[in-house]
């Protein structure tokens, strides 16, 4: 509930600081006196776009704070999804408006965006004004007010869930369908790509083999005639790094038998001679193997142009590259030979998912028609109070071809309010005094099946007869049993019925008009009713009148 609303600085405001009781309170004054004003400042601390005019002249800033009690509405997990420090008691929403038209929005002193505040504003007040009757005329405000009847609150959340996976799946199979048909379209070129692939029987490192052989048989007549010359200088018949090895060796020899360390030298020569000999066995061996090949070094060529034409083709630089792209083409050919049968599965899951959907959407219907025979059981009964004794009110229902997130139904609110009228939508045959009262008698029915945010009536009573206003009245009173109501309005017998009365006026104050509020006193409610009643000049009969309405209500 609305415990006080602070306002700084806002159009006629400079300071104003209200506390509010739970219960039907009304608010009044006379026409002009800010009843609007105070209003939009309510409208912009819940989250309504601010406009930079709405500051007061020469004031740099407006300051808007709204504190409730929180304690009955369960937003511990809103809080806890949007990241806001939470008080099971007390919630503090703050909006300021500067002159430069930036503005700022707090919860509990918290930043938050305009959409948190805005969302979090409309779980705590409705304000029900003679815009807001054009609801009546709307589909989803229509299904909410019998879903709200039908107690179909746990149904929705797993229709919605339910629904959710519906809208992923048709998302899954749409996607599908149209990577089948890109993949369709490139086919013949990823199969003729991969065939050339394929081929070529690409093995890894092969590019730098076949490099070196060629490199190799171009230069056989080089490699063979060195290594002949390297084989005569280590053992040739002449001078040779052999003989002259095999010469010191038989020196050491000579003198190993009265030197000592000449057994290191010798055996440093044996060995070195060792190794001189098998180097050059192995040169004359691999002289004698190379061989100038010219049909194994076309073939090389043609390999590696093969190879080359390839990477350049592809824009690659080696065959591991290749062997990457080829494998890629193999992988999309797979999902090309597969993509029918994961459309078929995706198709199969989408079709058990609308069943279920149209199942748990038969239940809710049902539950909706039984509720629907109800609401127009008590409307009719509670309007015809207020002055429509006539009426007719029916909920038409038709089923939808595509399930939405709120079910199968299409509804109609049909209403006649003459017996010989026919029945037609409301928002094409309700007046709007006939539509004030039709929201006002709904708000009152679905009170009793849920916890309502605070509700304010903005004149909702305009052109309602004496004895109707009175009937109203006690409607919004029995509303305030149930949880906290403020009601403006200008209907002496509305007002009589408040258990509080706050009175909105105009002071003069050195240049500037001001607006205030103040909550009046038992006998300044007398006096306020009776200016209601009969106008400015106050009457003895008037005093008496206003007496006789605040006592019939109970409220003096």
């Amino acid at each position: 509930m609305l415990q006080s609303l602070y306002i700084n600085n806002f159009v006629l405001i400079d300071n104003l600081d209200i506390h509010f009781t739970d219960g039907f309170s009304v608010i009044t004054g006379e026409t002009g006196a800010g009843k609007s004003i105070i209003l939009g400042a309510l409208a912009l601390v819940l989250g309504q776009r601010a406009d930079a005019r709405s500051v007061r002249k020469d004031a740099n800033k407006c300051v808007i704070e709204a504190t409730f009690d929180i304690s009955k509405y369960q937003l511990d997990a809103f809080f806890l999804e949007n990241d806001l420090e939470f008080d099971a008691e007390t919630c503090l929403l703050r909006r300021e408006l500067y002159a430069s038209g930036k503005s700022r929005a707090f919860v509990n002193d918290s930043p938050v965006s305009l959409s948190i505040l805005k969302e979090l504003g409309a779980r705590l007040i409705d304000i029900h004004s003679q815009h807001q009757n054009l609801l009546l005329g709307d589909n989803q405000f229509q299904l909410k007010v019998i879903d709200v009847m039908a107690e179909n609150e746990i149904l929705l959340i797993l229709y919605r869930k339910e629904f959710s996976r519906y809208q992923a799946l048709r998302q899954e199979v749409e996607a599908l369908r149209q990577e089948a048909e890109a993949l369709r379209q490139e086919e013949d070129y990823i199969r003729f790509q991969l065939e050339q692939l394929e081929e070529a029987h690409l093995k890894p490192g092969e590019q730098e083999e076949l490099e070196r052989e060629q490199e190799a048989l171009e230069h056989a007549e080089e490699i063979k005639s060195s290594l002949y010359k390297i084989n005569q200088l280590l053992e040739g018949e002449e001078t040779s790094c052999a003989r002259i090895l095999k010469e010191a060796l038989s020196e050491a020899e000579n003198i190993e038998r009265y030197y000592a360390p000449a057994r290191e030298t010798i055996e440093r020569l044996h060995s070195a001679y060792v190794d001189l000999r098998d180097l050059a066995q192995e040169t004359g061996s691999a002289q004698e193997d190379v061989e100038f090949n010219p049909e194994r070094l076309e073939w090389i060529h043609e390999r590696l142009n093969t190879i080359y034409t390839l990477q350049q083709k592809h824009h690659v630089r080696s065959i591991e590259e290749l062997l990457n792209l080829q494998n890629e083409y193999q992988t999309r050919l797979s999902d090309i030979d597969s993509i029918d049968e994961r459309i078929h599965q995706a198709e199969r899951d989408l079709s058990s998912s609308r069943q279920e959907l149209e199942r748990q959407a038969h239940v809710i219907s049902g539950q909706r028609q039984v509720a629907a025979e109800e609401i127009s059981r008590r409307l009719v009964a509670l309007i015809s109070t207020l002055g429509m004794p006539n009426t007719r009110f029916r909920i038409d229902f038709q089923p939808r071809e595509e399930p939405r997130a709120d079910g199968m139904d299409d509804i109609q609110f049909l209403f006649a309010a003459n017996r010989n009228a026919e029945l037609m939508p409301v928002a094409q045959t309700a007046s709007g005094g006939e539509i004030s009262r039709l929201m006002l008698c709904i708000k009152a029915m679905i009170a009793g099946f849920t916890a309502l945010p605070t509700l304010i009536f903005d004149e909702i009573d305009t052109g309602v007869s004496g004895d109707i206003a009175d009937k109203m009245g006690d409607i919004m009173r029995d509303l305030g049993s149930k949880m906290q109501v403020l009601a403006i309005t200008h209907l002496p017998q509305i007002a009589a019925k408040g258990s509080a009365h706050y009175y909105v006026y105009k002071e003069d104050v050195g240049l500037e008009t001001l607006t205030r509020i103040r909550p009046l006193t038992s006998e300044e409610r007398v006096r306020e009713i009776a200016r209601m009643l009969s106008g400015a000049t106050l009457t003895e009969a008037s005093l008496a009148n206003a007496r006789d309405l605040l006592s019939f209500s109970g409220k003096n």
